[in-house]
């Protein structure tokens, strides 16, 4: 898994994780990662210092400590994009697809990670559901091979 700090065309800054970088090339130029402030697929990379762990000291010790967090990435120019009409159509279909979902599924809330292992182990029967699972909860789905996808989050059309 890997991680990467991303900002969208309006400015909002966000982290999200990808199984590999080639994966979220793939998710970005499908237009499949978006704002979740905003709903915009129109997303870069932002500059992200690196997190090292297990380093051993060198000599001397620094004279000043690196801060403890990493200030969020700010854009100096705010990129901009007009949708093309094939876009516009793929966010409508995104849009239906996410109701479909909704509509025709059970909502489990924080149970999610729970219900799906439940139904991939043959525990109970397969239905279609959708919830919340944590980053964790997440991964260690993925490790045990249950498949699972988010759901498309858009902004209000009246935007």
């Amino acid at each position: 898994m890997i991680r990467y700090a991303l900002i969208c065309a309006k400015g909002h800054s966000f982290e999200s994780w990808f199984p590999s970088s080639a994966a979220y090339d793939k998710q970005a130029k499908r237009g499949l990662v978006t704002c979740p402030s905003c709903g915009v697929s129109k997303v870069e990379k932002a500059i992200m210092a690196p997190k090292l762990s297990g380093t051993k000291k060198r000599g001397k010790a620094p004279a000043a400590a690196a801060p403890a967090e990493v200030p969020a990435p700010v854009a100096s120019d705010t990129p901009v994009a007009m949708m093309s009409p094939q876009e516009h159509e793929l966010r409508g279909k995104l849009k239906e697809l996410r109701e479909h979902l909704t509509k025709n599924s059970d909502y489990v809330g924080k149970k999610f990670p729970e219900e799906a292992r439940k139904m991939h182990y043959g525990e109970i029967d397969h239905r279609s559901i959708y919830g919340e699972a944590s980053l964790k909860d997440a991964k260690e789905l993925h490790e045990e091979g249950i498949e699972f996808h988010p759901l498309p989050v858009l902004p209000d059309e009246r935007n």
